[in-house]
């Protein structure tokens, strides 16, 4: 209704920043756009009490079903700019599970090659805990639209950053915590330099 967000703004505004804006009636009066779903998506991926090498194992499996996602979708468009952003998108997958694959090689200290960890690891969907099939029905993207596809890209890593981070939450060890934290940290740059690409896009559509 508002009265979260408001001191939210005041505790902005106390902080030092000058442009704050607080909606009136808060959430129950938003006519736009929100997000959609349940509130509960992808959490069955975690039970809670994994261990923090459970966890990086699930991590990276969701990290594959996107890379494969992408890989698939280079494979099917008919415009060259489509298909390299695709495979650039791929790209940045790929170098977030080599990512966790370190992380997984320090926690375990395990003598093992990632194509032989890769082996081990079931993927369970994409980022965020949802399927492709689900993804490209909720966002009706075009894939021939570079812009259509980085926002995609962008949506799915930002399910993927709230998802690692309510499971954050979830978990009573701390180690557990600290290791997806670390994955939501990952994520977080990604968004950020999905941005830049949004930008760089933006100019090449135009």
């Amino acid at each position: 209704m508002g009265g979260r967000s408001r001191v939210a703004a005041q505790m902005l505004a106390g902080k030092g920043f000058v442009t704050v804006y607080n909606l009136s009636g808060g959430f129950k009066a938003w006519d736009q756009k929100a997000a959609f779903g349940p509130v509960d998506q992808g959490l069955t991926l975690f039970s809670g009490s994994e261990s923090p090498r459970e966890i990086l194992t699930v991590a990276y499996g969701l990290e594959s079903g996107l890379r494969d996602f992408y890989q698939s979708q280079a494979r099917t468009v008919n415009s060259s700019q489509a298909r390299d952003l695709f495979q650039q998108l791929a790209g940045i997958e790929e170098l977030h599970q080599r990512s966790i694959f370190e992380q997984y090689l320090r926690l375990t200290k395990a003598a093992l090659e990632q194509p032989e960890f890769e082996q081990q690891v079931a993927i369970q969907g994409l980022e965020g805990g949802l399927s492709t099939e689900e993804y490209l029905h909720r966002f009706q993207t075009d894939p021939e639209s570079l812009q259509d596809m980085v926002s995609l890209a962008m949506s799915i890593e930002a399910q993927a950053l709230d998802l690692y981070t309510r499971v954050a939450e979830t978990l009573p060890g701390q180690q557990g915590r600290g290791t997806l934290l670390e994955i939501a940290a990952e994520e977080q740059r990604h968004l950020q330099r999905l941005g830049e690409l949004m930008e760089t896009t933006a100019g090449a559509e135009d």
